[in-house]
């Protein structure tokens, strides 16, 4: 039969101290619940039942149409949660529980724990901690195997000592663990119904218990406070990085990079520190990305180099392009090949020809620029009346001189000329030098207000 998958997100999680539910809180710019759902969601499941309680609604709202919630009506452990999950699955149905406060199992551990599972009544992911406080311990029987598992608070002296726990994730039939959990009581230090307490009933009635282990000790890691949180972060974060530093990419400090998305770079690519990542950013080879840059959703091409403090959103920049620093580039930006974006210069919803160049200044915004173009310091495309955008046209080789106005709607004829200072209100033509401009003229006699009053005598 198929594979079922039950996320435990019913829990509210006091000690983050906050409104939300805890299985939302953000790591690396997912929640924690989307983490375990795409987790699930690479084993190719016939289903996944995520399991509510606390925060029913807002979890639900978090979540893909298509993902099954089902709610916890009281939150008594465990046990109970799985129990809710369980009605109306095929008793040969293989069932995977996982937290939603457990963000990051690999799904190659995933898949080792149900190929134990195969092999056994029941299969459980245990991992060996330097300290084990607060999670439930292993104990095993003379034969090596699992007999139970004892939660924390419930264990003795001696069986605090063992540092190989259980890190909750199961793997069983729906209809035998449906059964051992009927069974269950909760005659324990919290009243709760625990499902690691399945593990002395399987034992009991002489099934056998297999176990699978983790690679990366922080793919078990749970999240129960701010400091577990930030924690689990910078050691994801340090993955990423190594992944990248394997791929062929130069991180000037690998402790000093934050990808909250995915972040695909090609070999030869150079990030400087404090650069952040998000949603989906492609970097080709040879790319260099300067110190403190936020990028989001945009791609980079070869041999392009990004100067430190940029902000890039939504936009693709060609290659051997040059930008920044100190550019704000919002989303619907195309760059093309060897063009340039200077110092404190933003951009919008424009297409930038090849080796065209806004060196210093300027703001451009629902534009299309042709190739060769300079536009000069101070510029500004005056694209919005109060009520709607209009398009500026710029065509090839034209000539922008520092401190323009181009009042949308406008074009700009191929190799114009706008004389510096102008407010460009109607089409340019191509090849002549448009200008607008008052005639400029010198008062002799004037003076300043107090000046004036200086030289007319006070009473």
């Amino acid at each position: 039969m198929g594979l079922n998958v039950l996320i435990l997100a019913a829990g509210e999680g006091k000690r983050m101290r906050s409104r939300r539910p805890k299985v939302l809180a953000d790591l690396a710019g997912r929640s924690l619940l989307h983490h375990a759902l795409d987790r699930a969601q690479a084993l190719d499941p016939e289903r996944i039942r995520v399991i509510v309680g606390h925060g029913a609604d807002a979890v639900r709202e978090s979540l893909p149409p298509d993902v099954e919630t089902v709610l916890q009506p009281e939150q008594r452990g465990t046990g109970d949660a799985v129990a809710c999950g369980l009605e109306g699955l095929s008793a040969n149905a293989t069932v995977l529980v996982l937290y939603g406060d457990v963000p990051l199992v690999e799904p190659a551990t995933l898949r080792a724990l149900i190929d134990a599972a195969s092999q056994a009544e029941c299969a459980i992911l245990t991992v060996h901690l330097d300290d084990p406080s607060g999670y439930g311990r292993i104990v095993r029987g003379v034969d090596g195997g699992v007999e139970r598992i004892v939660e924390d608070r419930d264990a003795s002296a001696a069986e605090r000592a063992i540092t190989e726990v259980n890190t909750g994730m199961l793997a069983m039939q729906a209809g035998p663990l449906a059964r051992h959990i009927a069974a269950l009581d909760s005659d324990n230090a919290q009243g709760e119904y625990y499902l690691t307490d399945i593990i002395g009933h399987v034992r009991a009635a002489g099934g056998t218990v297999a176990s699978a282990h983790p690679v990366h000790g922080w793919e078990v890691a749970g999240v129960n406070s701010r400091a577990q949180l930030a924690a689990l972060e910078r050691e994801w974060q340090r993955h990423l990085a190594a992944e990248l530093l394997a791929a062929g990419v130069t991180l000037r400090d690998p402790e000093r990079i934050d990808i909250r998305g995915t972040l695909l770079a090609e070999p030869d690519t150079i990030i400087d520190v404090g650069c952040v990542f998000s949603g989906r950013v492609e970097l080709a080879a040879g790319a260099h990305i300067g110190p403190n840059c936020v990028l989001h959703n945009c791609r980079v091409g070869a041999d392009a180099r990004i100067e430190p403090h940029c902000v890039i959103e939504d936009s693709e920049i060609g290659r051997e392009c040059r930008v920044g620093p100190f550019a704000r580039l919002r989303p619907g930006v195309a760059l093309g090949d060897g063009g340039r974006i200077g110092n404190f210069v933003e951009a919008k919803q424009s297409v930038i020809g090849a080796g065209s160049k806004i060196n210093h200044l300027s703001y451009v915004g629902d534009t299309t620029i042709g190739t060769g173009v300079n536009i000069g310091a101070g510029v500004i495309t005056c694209n919005y009346d109060g009520h709607s955008k209009h398009r500026t046209v710029i065509g090839d080789r034209a000539f922008i001189g520092s401190d323009c106005q181009l009042v949308a709607p406008v074009t700009i004829g191929a190799g114009a000329t706008i004389g510096a200072g102008s407010t460009i209100t109607r089409d340019a033509p191509p090849a002549q030098l448009t200008l607008s401009r008052s005639r400029q003229q010198t008062l002799a006699d004037w003076r300043r207000p107090g000046e004036r009053s200086k030289s007319q005598g006070e009473d």
